[in-house]
């Protein structure tokens, strides 16, 4: 069974808060609520962007039901404990019961869900757990049940993101929000669940811009893995994220193709292995050379500062919190830079969710 909320061991933030008044007014401006998370990320645009998408998107395919009940489970399947208390805060604003909850975090059949939500529920923890990811059979099981191919792809973009937003979360040791989860949990619930429909009615919202096609989704690093999101605007969510984390020049683009790599081979993902080998050979790096680098997770092309990248990164799939978190404590004293350290735990946590969306390719 997953951890449980009360069982997971967290350290001390990893990086200090900082107070972009710009982001913070953009933020406002958007009607998003001021996160933990935010104040963490502001320093890096790409990975604002890509945290406030994990956050707000909002599914056009999918019930809010299941996306709520989605990103408790993947936060729980992934330990994480500040996605996995707010989201768990979020459920009880929206009225489901402290015995409801239970029952889904702790995988127990329940009267209130239907057998197409028992298999959504397992889909998540599978594609969260990726032990290993989900197949084409998986897929097949829920195409039979009813689910749409847009639905499908929602649910593999939702979780994916999820593990992405989970993994910065925990690698920046972010603190939970307390005030929020006492208010879900106690007497003034009640203002909660009063001010959230009024949020989403009358809150500023951004222009809908129209869902790029596959084509263009397809362009750029790892576009394959967001091509078939082609149609909703999760796959410019996609887009956005590896194009920025690529284009940015904190850490440079071999070491963050490598840890794409090692994270593809380390969830067997042969489409992203591929796509990162083809990458690679671009930036100069013959076929021994690389496949040297992810069976050892040491490569000499690399900067010193940078040779810690690769083990980190195979470590950032499957982890305990409190260890990972003092790993990556470490990793930063290597890289003797916060936008570094920053930008690497951005490009790890992205390359989790990748490799987990690319099960969309099977």
């Amino acid at each position: 069974m997953a951890v449980l909320l009360s069982e997971i061991k967290w350290g001390d933030p990893i990086l200090p808060a900082t107070h972009d008044l710009e982001w913070e007014a953009e933020l406002k401006r958007r009607g998003a609520q001021i996160l933990e998370v935010d104040r963490r990320v502001a320093p890096n645009r790409w990975l604002r962007e890509a945290a406030y998408e994990a956050t707000n998107y909002v599914p056009i395919a999918l019930s809010e039901r299941l996306h709520r009940m989605g990103n408790m489970v993947t936060a729980q399947e992934n330990a994480c404990r500040y996605c996995y208390g707010a989201n768990r805060a979020y459920m009880k604003v929206l009225g489901y019961s402290e015995s409801f909850i239970q029952q889904v975090e702790r995988d127990v059949q329940t009267a209130e869900l239907d057998a197409k939500e028992r298999a959504y529920i397992a889909f998540c923890r599978s594609l969260a757990r990726s032990r290993p990811r989900p197949a084409a059979a998986e897929r097949t099981a829920l195409l039979d049940l009813g689910y749409t191919p847009d639905q499908i792809g929602e649910i593999a973009f939702a979780i994916s993101i999820g593990c992405f937003y989970n993994r910065v979360s925990t690698l920046l040791a972010v603190p939970s929000e307390q005030k929020f989860e006492r208010m879900a949990s106690g007497r003034f619930r009640w203002v909660l669940q009063l001010a959230l429909p009024l949020m989403k009615k009358f809150g500023p919202r951004r222009p809908v811009q129209a869902a790029p096609d596959r084509a263009a989704l397809a362009a750029g690093p790892f576009g394959m893995v967001a091509a078939p999101l082609a149609g909703l605007r999760a796959g410019a969510v996609m887009k956005a994220a590896l194009d920025g984390a690529f284009e940015s020049g904190r850490l440079s683009r071999s070491a963050k193709l490598l840890m794409f790599a090692v994270v593809a081979r380390t969830l067997g993902c042969p489409h992203c292995e591929a796509d990162a080998n083809r990458l690679l050979a671009e930036e100069g790096l013959r076929p021994a050379e690389i496949e040297s680098a992810i069976a050892t997770l040491h490569c000499p092309r690399l900067a010193q500062r940078e040779a810690g990248l690769l083990a980190w990164a195979r470590d950032t799939v499957y982890y305990e919190p409190s260890s990972i978190q003092q790993k990556t404590r470490a990793l930063g004293a290597e890289l003797g830079d916060a936008d570094a350290l920053l930008e690497a735990i951005g490009v790890a946590s992205l390359a989790n969710g990748t490799v987990r969306l690319a099960m969309l390719l099977e």
